[in-house]
């Protein structure tokens, strides 16, 4: 039994969705799911039921719940005594982010972070990671979103995905039963170039690999209008597994034979006196993180199918 555990119990009292308590706490409902199984398997009982209508907790769960609603109040009052006793109980947090994150991590982590520390308000400011680094050089933003933070520069990484192939549903490598290909073959295809805002993109990768595109037929910033374009049978595009929707509209996500890995995560301001509550929204960012680690970013269940 550990604390995502118990504030996953009230998370669910209080909305009686599994999904709507994932999205609460920005975790996966998957991630969720895990998460009660875990914890009736510790406390050897029953805590839910799923129903047609949703999650429905039994006798005993809403008994456990009154308690979980203890431990809750109690670490919140704790929060707020050592954040103030740090300085940071009230204040503004300039946060540079990437639009991909903003547009499917932030909203979860913020909510966690507004629960935890109501007397912080996060601004947040999107940008490419170049435009992300250059504000954290210039002390713009107090703390940024980027891909491949750096440990010099006080960078945490806070979750790992992978890049995929995203083609058609009607192409011949999903009629074949594949389930990866190759890099070089990729570069062969007609080819929908998305970058995310990223300056580490699916061109960079080709770069590195030794590659060129060979048939590059669009080029979008957005991932979401790229899986679009694909969908329509206008290419194959690479996009890294974080950003692919559960619902699949015309295409079908291929792992690479050589992984292409990629890392997302927080690095600090150059400034030399931190903003109030950076570290605890650091610490925050990791613990969310780290209860979803393993079912959002992972591509082994579902971005392999064809």
């Amino acid at each position: 039994m550990n604390l995502n555990q118990i504030r996953l119990l009230v998370a669910l009292g209080e909305t009686g969705s599994l999904s709507r308590a994932a999205e609460r706490l920005g975790m996966t409902q998957s991630g969720a799911s895990q998460a009660l199984t875990a914890l009736e398997t510790d406390l050897g009982v029953r805590l839910a039921t799923r129903q047609r209508r949703g999650i429905v907790l039994t006798r005993l769960g809403q008994q456990v719940l009154e308690q979980a609603h203890q431990v809750v109040d109690g670490l919140t009052s704790i929060r707020h005594l050592a954040n103030a006793a740090r300085g940071c109980a009230h204040g503004r947090l300039r946060l540079g982010c990437l639009p991909s994150f903003s547009a499917t991590l932030l909203p979860g982590l913020l909510r966690v972070f507004a629960q935890q520390h109501p007397g912080i308000r996060v601004v947040a400011m999107e940008g490419t990671d170049d435009e992300v680094a250059a504000w954290l050089a210039a002390g713009r933003v107090d703390i940024g979103v980027i891909c491949d933070p750096s440990p010099l520069r006080g960078g945490v990484t806070l979750c790992h995905d992978e890049w995929l192939a995203v083609v058609p549903s009607p192409h011949r490598w999903v009629r074949q039963g594949l389930s990866q290909v190759a890099l070089a073959a990729v570069a062969k295809e007609p080819f929908v170039l998305a970058t995310g805002g990223c300056s580490s993109n699916a061109r960079t990768l080709f770069d590195s690999a030794g590659l060129a595109l060979q048939d590059l037929q669009l080029e979008v910033r957005d991932w979401n209008s790229a899986l679009t374009l694909v969908g329509e049978g206008l290419g194959v595009a690479l996009v890294p597994s974080l950003h692919l929707p559960r619902q699949r509209q015309g295409w079908r996500a291929l792992a690479l034979e050589t992984p292409c890995p990629r890392r997302l995560g927080l690095e600090l301001s150059a400034s030399d006196t931190p903003a109030p509550g950076v570290q605890a929204f650091i610490d925050t960012a990791v613990e969310v993180f780290a209860a979803s680690r393993g079912t959002t970013w992972s591509t082994s269940s579902t971005a392999h199918s064809v």
